[in-house]
């Protein structure tokens, strides 16, 4: 392929765009008025409105992986559409977010994910639930800075790795200056990018001489089986098992819950959730007749190196490879350019989203507590520039980046969800339990293997079959991971609390002081995670509470739901 000047342009002045709109942002974050810098950075000072706000949560989940797997999932045979389950996983994970997580999360003011977990657990808890939280916002974003400088260099044809680097600089530089506003601001542009792009090349591809009319080939076997896809019965368990993971794996992020606690209110955080849950849907399905024009190509027909592109090895790449050779070169350009922003927009997220946790939960209120706002902002800016470097190393450097963002958000939904239902939803559970069942939870999920890193099972579930060196487990042993996590943080809390408040314990081995203690130094007070004037206090869930073993009271936590914001409602004029 040559070299394309053209194309070269286009991505320079659409990253120039992008970049100035980040620097507008971050103008504007200084001149946001009084509060702490820090906490504007993180949640922009909870002032983000309906528009700005819905399109940011979209574009946080209609990223590159998004589109170009879901285009991947329905081209390659023997999946299809039936198997492409991010956009109605994703949709659904938003909805029992926004039903349920979102409100009473931003009516107890909480500033980042983990402020709950260290609230009620302590900081040490709130540190180990950091780990899986981090390692599935970095890999996370190391994938997909993957995936962009692999189609830059289809469409383009430049060096992987410049492209990969370039386009790590733009997006942490306007991280770097603007945190939470520049990220949401140039999610508008890049939302639009990535919807414009895509819809004008839908067209032209599907126009081209070498494409069948992709409504026959959805049910009819033309150059290979029907795009529509099937679900084989012995599939069913593992379609299941991976839809839940989606579901309800896709809750539990720091970039979900920084935008629904930026939101100006808790009504507005729950509309937001089912805003982007609407946009998810609409954006996947240019990614879709994308994936289905690819399955009705004849590829001998036009200028693609090969007789298909799955027999390359490149079905992955299967987006790209549309654009640069089923549409005119012009047009391939619009369509790297949504590509190119949908990265952007999912990466700059991940990357905030991990300095956020780590400035705040584990330098201040770990270690740091009397830190000043100005040191916050730094050491935000500093780790800011250290996750984004590492996520490009790991993008250029590592093979299996893919598999490693697998596994790792295997454990949000196997460790975090489990343990954030806890923490919400059942009163009275504690470190103790919350301990064991991260532990348990882990320990099942690693000895199930993943093929993606090659990590052989120690435990052969019912079903399991080889595929050449890979093992595949098609029992449901993730969900059931994450039950058995879930039911151990229940089994072990009670049980630690019986023995120690029925006197079965002495109170000295309540070492971790999550029961006896009526203070806990290693428990978060109120007023350390809550700064905020708007925040009722009283509203918190007390610090290390004392519950009855009255069961009917035990497994309800009513406080949840309550319709009581703490927050004041902020009308449609007032909104900014």
């Amino acid at each position: 392929m040559a070299f394309h000047v053209e194309g070269l342009i286009a991505i320079i002045l659409f990253y120039l765009a992008i970049l100035l709109v980040g620097i507008w942002a971050a103008w504007k974050t200084k001149n946001s008025g009084e509060g702490d810098r820090s906490e504007a950075i993180i949640v922009g000072g909870r002032d983000i409105g309906l528009l700005v706000g819905g399109f940011t949560m979209t574009a946080t989940w209609v990223g590159g992986g998004y589109i170009n797997g879901t285009a991947e999932a329905v081209y390659v045979p023997g999946f299809g559409l039936a198997w492409a389950q991010a956009p109605i996983g994703y949709a659904l994970s938003l909805v029992v977010g926004g039903l349920f997580f979102a409100k009473p999360m931003r009516s107890k003011g909480y500033i980042t994910m983990l402020d709950p977990f260290q609230q009620i657990y302590g900081k040490r808890m709130g540190g180990l639930i950091f780990i899986p939280a981090v390692m599935g916002e970095m890999f996370w974003a190391a994938a997909i800075f993957s995936a962009l400088g692999a189609t830059i260099s289809v469409i383009i044809d430049i060096d992987i790795n410049i492209s990969v680097i370039i386009s790590a600089l733009i997006a942490i530089l306007y991280t770097l200056v603007g945190g939470l506003y520049s990220v949401a601001y140039t999610d508008v542009v890049q939302l639009f990018c990535i919807f414009l792009g895509l819809w004008i090349s839908v067209p032209f591809a599907m126009s081209h001489p070498a494409v069948k009319d992709i409504g026959y080939t959805a049910v009819h076997e033309v150059y290979q089986e029907p795009w529509l896809g099937t679900i084989e019965k012995s599939d069913i368990f593992i379609w299941i098992d991976n839809f839940l993971l989606l579901m309800l794996g896709g809750i539990p992020w720091q970039a979900y819950f920084q935008r629904v606690l930026s939101s100006s209110s808790a009504t507005y955080a729950q509309v937001l959730s089912f805003l982007a849950a609407f946009g998810c849907l609409v954006m996947a399905l240019p990614a879709i007749l994308i994936g289905a024009i690819g399955a009705s190509t004849a590829w001998n027909q036009t200028e693609y190196d090969g007789p298909d592109p799955k027999l390359k090895n490149e079905a992955d790449m299967i987006l790209p490879i549309v654009l640069q050779f089923l549409c005119p070169v012009y047009i391939s350009f619009f369509g790297l350019g949504a590509v190119s922003a949908a990265v952007m927009s999912s990466a700059d997220s991940s990357i905030l989203s991990a300095s956020s946790m780590f400035a705040r939960n584990i330098y201040q209120l770990s270690f740091r507590q009397s830190a000043s706002d100005n040191e916050i902002v730094w050491v935000m800016r500093i780790t800011i520039f250290v996750f984004g470097a590492l996520a490009t190393a790991m993008a250029l450097l590592t093979q299996s980046v893919y598999g490693l963002w697998y596994l790792s958000s295997d454990l949000v939904y196997i460790i975090i969800f489990p343990q954030l239902l806890c923490v919400l939803f059942i009163k009275g559970t504690n470190t103790y339990g919350a301990i064991v069942g991260y532990l348990f939870g882990l320990l099942l999920r690693i000895t199930g293997g993943e093929p993606y890193l090659h990590l052989q099972p120690l435990i052969f579930y019912p079903g399991w079959y080889k595929d050449e060196d890979r093992y595949i487990q098609r029992f449901p042993f993730k969900t059931v991971a994450m039950l058995t996590s879930f039911f151990t943080n229940i089994g072990v809390s009670y049980l630690a609390k019986y023995l120690f408040e029925s006197g079965t314990l002495p109170p000295k081995l309540d070492f971790l002081d999550a029961v006896v203690a009526k203070y806990s130094k290693e428990n978060m007070d109120k007023t350390t995670l809550v700064k905020n004037d708007n925040i009722v206090l009283s509203e918190l869930t007390p610090v290390n509470p004392r519950h009855s073993l009255n069961l009917s009271s035990t497994f309800t936590n009513k406080e949840a739901f309550s319709d009581i914001d703490s927050s004041p409602e902020v009308s449609p004029a007032e909104d900014k």
